[in-house]
């Protein structure tokens, strides 16, 4: 079986989190670089894989896929039986997995990547951080890490005692907070967050990436 193609970058940390998903299920691949850089997301010869012109893309066999989340998703179905078991050993804990997972795409994605698009990527475009922009959305992320605060108290991962796609689903923006935004306060003020986060962005699966 030929290895899965990803078409990506490597300071994308959303090519990272897909990294991250192979190197737990155990799963050989092959890392096709798209210099970011130098706009080769931009170019035909990626659109034709990705018309959205971003990163990243996997390429198994005869399929296409981009959209992290659900490269991930994928993933974790199709080597179920090898690596990390991402989604559970029952139908109940795989549907706490998919409800966490939502919740990351929903409640917790929004106002976080708000956040680092203001302190990041603004700037870098050479526009002005809105920092009335970033207070409002502080704020509405540290009433999402509130209900989080609760959950982590009553169980070591999102969706129960494993580690799960909701968990790699929050490494991105999370690490992006804390090592670039400066708001890991938001983090390691709450004790339960706090210590879910050492967990998970302790795995060596993660940390390779920034060795």
């Amino acid at each position: 079986m030929a290895a899965i193609k990803v078409h990506g970058y490597h300071a994308s940390m959303l090519t990272v989190m897909v990294l991250c998903c192979l190197n737990e299920k155990e799963v050989e691949y092959e890392l096709v670089l798209v210099d970011l850089p130098t706009g080769a997301h931009k170019k035909p010869e990626y659109l034709a894989l990705n018309p959205f012109g971003v990163v990243p893309t996997i390429q198994d066999g005869d399929l296409t896929l981009y959209e992290s989340r659900a490269i991930i998703r994928y993933l974790a179905k199709k080597f179920q039986g090898q690596g990390t078991n991402f989604l559970g050993s029952t139908l109940s804990e795989e549907a706490l997995v998919y409800q966490w997972c939502e919740v990351e795409g929903q409640s917790f994605n929004p106002p976080a990547f708000s956040i680092c698009t203001q302190i990041l990527i603004v700037p870098m475009r050479g526009g002005s951080t809105d920092e009335a922009a970033v207070e409002m959305n502080v704020e509405k992320l540290e009433k999402v890490l509130d209900i989080y605060e609760e959950r982590l108290s009553k169980s070591k991962y999102l969706a129960g005692d494993f580690f799960s796609l909701a968990d790699l689903q929050h490494l991105p923006c999370t690490h992006y907070l804390v090592s670039a935004c400066g708001k890991g306060d938001l983090i390691s003020s709450r004790k339960h967050v706090n210590a879910w986060w050492e967990d998970i962005s302790s795995r060596p699966t993660w940390k390779i990436n920034f060795t």
